[in-house]
């Protein structure tokens, strides 16, 4: 079997030659050790070099170095889905604070945000600061706002250039990875997200709604170019659970999941929903109710358990469940073993893409990646 035709295996809850595998992805560092050289992937360093790179003029190259060693990495640890794309800040800033700083002005004293960027970790913090508290019809004239913007929004080659061309390259082959699907409150402004839940629901349905508008002419565009799995998602929970209770969930979410499930359906298309943190509260409307096909950053150490979701949700194809955590800060023999328990599982039941749930994270042991990569190789 090639790649495709393994995680086609797996959505099929089929019998496959090999384990599928999928890292969620690599940090800077731990891919450049992969590959013998600087790689440009990575979260908040990506974010960081995009930024210095539209001030200083040297974006296309960016763009085709971040291309080629996001692919290369996919391909040298032998995986079946290629992310062909990292963390973005596609925005040129307004003004260079320092070396790992950079200020984005709206045009209007009231807004502006900041990135800045911490070499040792490779996050880079954006914040957003407002004169004034952000308020709920701060909120309602921002929702108007998107709601023209999605009106007349049509996607282009452009937007999905990069998984566009990893598909011409490499489609026939490998699955390529592709988004364009957000479905919940945004998680940089969580305070007043929460307070519409609670007191104009109907502002947070407005929100949802445009999501759905957005995933409809996005599925309906990349179905076109063959893509047949889209990954999605929001982040709505801590290793405690959701951030807002099931109820909520129930009503103010669950309805566009169904409907961008629904479409992702009709273009034949699997939709794959991402959170981090412990989804069991959530778990019946999540995975039972909505119709979402796939699951991944799943968080071993939130009480995600592989086994148990793969009993409780058969329809459900699974991707992840070895934590980074334990690839960074564990033995050898722990990594080895916690692949080891996950081979097991896939192979006992099918269904299962194993990989790492998240980041490969830049302090992480080079004899600890030698191990996953050698651990999952011989016994996938």
């Amino acid at each position: 079997m090639n790649s495709k035709e393994r995680i086609e295996g797996a959505f099929n809850k089929a019998e496959t030659d090999k384990v599928p595998i999928n890292h969620r992805g690599f940090s800077s560092r731990a891919a450049s050790y992969i590959l013998g050289r600087e790689a440009f992937v990575g979260g908040g360093i990506q974010q960081w070099r995009e930024a210095k790179s539209l001030w200083e003029g040297w974006h296309d190259e960016f763009i085709e170095r971040s291309f080629q060693d996001a692919v290369e990495v996919s391909l040298k640890t032998n995986q079946d889905i290629i992310r062909p794309t990292y963390w973005r800040a596609r925005q040129k800033p307004t003004r260079k604070i320092d070396e790992y700083t950079y200020l984005y002005e709206y045009g209007s004293e009231n807004e502006w945000k900041v990135l800045r960027f911490d070499p040792v970790s490779e996050q880079a913090s954006i914040t957003h600061y407002h004169h004034n508290r952000l308020t709920l019809e701060d909120l309602k004239q921002r929702v108007i706002e998107e709601e023209k913007y999605v009106s007349d929004y049509e996607p282009t080659e452009d937007i999905f250039s990069l998984n566009i061309r990893a598909q011409k390259l490499y489609g026939n082959e490998k699955v390529i990875e592709v988004g364009g699907i957000d479905i919940g409150i945004p998680i940089n402004e969580p305070e007043i997200w929460f307070e519409a839940m609670l007191v104009d629901p109907g502002l947070v349905r407005a929100k949802i709604n445009i999501q759905v508008e957005m995933a409809r002419k996005n599925v309906e565009f990349l179905s076109r170019y063959g893509f047949r799995y889209v990954f999605g998602g929001a982040d709505f929970a801590s290793d405690s659970g959701p951030m807002y209770s099931p109820k909520l969930f129930d009503e103010l979410i669950l309805p566009g999941l169904k409907e961008i499930c629904s479409i992702c359906h009709e273009h034949g298309v699997k939709f794959l929903f991402a959170s981090d943190g412990n989804l069991w509260p959530v778990a019946e409307s999540l995975f039972g109710k909505s119709g979402v096909d796939g699951y991944f950053e799943i968080d071993r150490r939130a009480g995600m358990d592989l086994e148990k979701l793969r009993n409780k949700y058969p329809n459900l194809t699974l991707l992840g469940n070895i934590s980074s955590w334990t690839l960074s800060q564990r033995t050898k023999e722990d990594v080895r073993n916690e692949v080891l328990s996950c081979l097991e599982v896939a192979k006992k039941y099918s269904g299962v893409i194993v990989g790492l749930s998240n980041y490969i994270q830049p302090e992480t042991p080079h004899e600890n990646i030698d191990v996953l990569i050698e651990t999952l190789e011989a016994n996938r």
